[in-house]
Formats: structure tokens, sequence, C-alpha cells
């Protein structure tokens, strides 16, 4: 089973829950549009996390060197993100997508990061921080996220834990918390294998 992995928002933690995703399902990674970053990629910070092979990632469609959203980022560059281009790349295993900013940031004049998801028919698994704010910004997100008739996994949660928040979440957002990143004082591979998945795998490696 593949998943896109999105999120509520940008630095919300999406690159650090799809290493722990890909630590927990033995996955693959594959982020189609990636925006620049000061030091490391995206890519490059999953790459040091989980220490998978090279084939365990597959070739962005898109990259731009301005931390800036997808679409002015690609106008930076004289470029244009062309929706045809972005082919999902083949893998036996599971596969994590990673998209890039929130649900509804723009990729180009036309499209936003949700078509993309309708595009690739994948179920989405939204990441969402834990503090003040996230009750709303997670709901819309949800609903975003139905209104086009996305099949929705569940919800990673990252940040101290509010249970209160949580709570709300599970409840209006009629969904499950997949689990939950805390803090990490040592951010490692081994530090994020060590926070216990709340979902339970199928025999291919899939959520259940």
């Amino acid at each position: 089973m593949h998943y896109f992995l999105t999120g509520t928002d940008t630095d919300v933690g999406k690159t650090i829950a799809a290493a722990w995703l890909m630590l927990k399902l033995d996955a693959a990674y594959w982020k189609p549009v990636q925006v620049g970053r000061h030091e490391e990629s995206d890519e490059q910070v999953v790459r040091r996390l989980t220490g998978f092979p090279d084939e365990a990632f597959a070739r962005s469609s898109y990259v731009f060197p301005d931390p800036l959203s997808p679409h002015y980022a690609a106008e930076r560059c004289g470029a244009h993100i062309d929706m045809d281009q972005i082919k999902l790349p083949s893998y036996e295993e599971p596969l994590i997508v990673e998209g890039a900013g929130g649900v509804l940031v723009p990729l180009n004049e036309n499209a936003l990061m949700v078509d993309l998801m309708v595009q690739l028919a994948l179920p989405v698994i939204l990441v969402a921080r834990t503090g003040l704010g996230t009750i709303n910004h997670t709901l819309m997100s949800l609903e975003a996220l139905r209104s086009r008739d996305l099949v929705i996994t569940g919800v990673i949660l990252n940040g101290d834990e509010m249970p209160h928040n949580r709570t709300a979440i599970e409840t209006y957002g009629k969904t499950r918390i997949l689990g939950q990143i805390p803090p990490l004082t040592s951010l490692t591979g081994a530090s994020l294998m060590d926070i216990p998945p709340l979902f339970e795998l199928e025999a291919d490696g899939s959520i259940k």
C-alpha cells in the first residue's frame, strides 16, 4: 500500500513523520515536488534518519532551490509544474509520498497540492501539530480532503502530549490518530523507532 503524506501547514513535521512511517512500514520514499532548504532537503533528512539504500528513494519530479510555495518557487526559476509530468513511481513495497506545504498549497496557476493527491489516488495521512490552533487547522484540512472524496487513513500528531486536542481531532474530525511524535532531544533513526505506532500492520506491511 502507498500513502500520500500531507500536513496542516508547512514545517508541521511531515518529513520526520515520513521517516517514522518508513521505518515502521519498511517503505520507500518519494517527494514529487521539492522546494529548497537551507542545509538539507527533505529527502536528505529522510535518508539520514532511515539509513535506507538509494533504491528506496524515487527521484523528485521537480526540485527548486527557493524555500517558497511550489508555484512561486517554480516561477522564480522560469519553470512551470506540469501535473502530467508527475508520475507515481513503481514500488512493490509500501511507498510514502511526501507533499510540499499544506493541503491547499498551489502547484501552478490551476492546481493545488490536493489536486495531486486526487491525481495519484492514494490514501492520505495528515500530519498535524498538537498545540494551540491545531483543531481548527486539522479539521479544515480533513474537510478539504473529504470534499475531494479522498480516503483518509488517519492523522499523525507532532509535538507535546495534548490529550484534549487529540480527543477533539478524533471526535470532530471523525478520524484516528496513527501515532504521536514527541519532541526528541536526539533526533535519530533509533529514537524514531522507539516511538510506538497506534496502528497494526497487514501482512503486506500496509496500515490496518
